[in-house]
């Protein structure tokens, strides 16, 4: 039995069992006595599946959308099936399944990428690392620094409460059906950040909104979505949002929370 894959969810099935086997080799865990827990998203024909079940020092669950996967699973890796969820990563609560901590894997469906990083994000408290692999183009953008015309929204959150690696580029050859787009790895570990020294709900939103009209100065982009600041100025009101760093931004945010948003 073969899976289809399909396009309306992003399917690109790996097939070389060596990149495979980095990708698996790439997550820290815990040990034989206490392992890690694991989830690994959108888990195809198993292929990396396969790599992450050898490990000790995790406990490897599943998530994945798609029935034909889940069936094919099922008949492959008997063993796995209690701890595979077949539904929607996206709408799953990790919290209640995984209280204490969990780590993230996967060979991610390009169309969900952003949204399993948002995901992430949203849990950043019990998710201390997520290997993923994801277009290259997006990869670039989560690791550059301020200052790269690539830098962003998602550059700037992730960067605020992890440390990003790029590990690796992954070629569309070694995929089934070949994607358009080189591929690529990243590993996210959370840093030591515990509080940014801001409201973070206001600090998620003046990012989103310093990037909201990208080629403008910050000073447009802000008084668009929180008003005319009362005519004040902050000294960042002149530059763009990707020439700031997470520090630029955590100052800025107080600044907009001082002067009545």
């Amino acid at each position: 039995m073969e899976v289809r894959a399909k396009k309306a969810l992003g399917q690109h099935f790996l097939v070389d069992l060596n990149i495979a086997r980095k990708i698996c080799n790439a997550l820290s865990g815990g040990t034989p006595e206490c392992p890690s827990e694991v989830l690994e998203v959108g888990c195809g024909m198993g292929v990396l599946t396969q790599f992450l079940l050898q490990r000790n020092d995790i406990v490897t669950y599943g998530a994945e959308i798609d029935s034909e996967s889940v069936e094919y699973l099922h008949a492959h890796y008997p063993e796995f099936t209690p701890r595979l969820i077949e539904g929607d990563f996206l709408k799953m609560d990790l919290r209640e399944r995984f209280p204490r901590e969990l780590r993230i894997i996967g060979n991610f469906p390009y169309n969900i990428s952003s949204q399993i990083f948002f995901k992430v994000l949203e849990h950043r408290d019990i998710v201390p690392e997520c290997v993923g692999m994801i277009q290259k183009e997006v990869a670039v953008r989560l690791a550059e620094p301020p200052g790269s015309k690539e830098y962003g929204i998602l550059s700037v959150l992730l960067q605020a409460w992890y440390n990003i690696e790029y590990l690796f580029t992954v070629n569309e050859t070694v995929f089934n059906p070949p994607p358009k787009v080189k591929s690529a790895v990243i590993r996210l570990r959370r840093n030591n950040v515990e509080q940014l020294g801001c409201d973070e709900r206001l600090f998620i939103k003046v990012v989103k909104a310093s990037f909201g009209q990208r080629r403008k100065m910050i000073r447009n982009s802000l008084r668009a979505a929180f008003g005319n600041f009362g005519g004040a100025e902050h000294p960042f009101f002149t530059q763009r949002a990707e020439q700031l760093s997470v520090a630029d931004f955590v100052v800025l945010t107080n600044w907009v929370h001082e002067h009545g948003c």
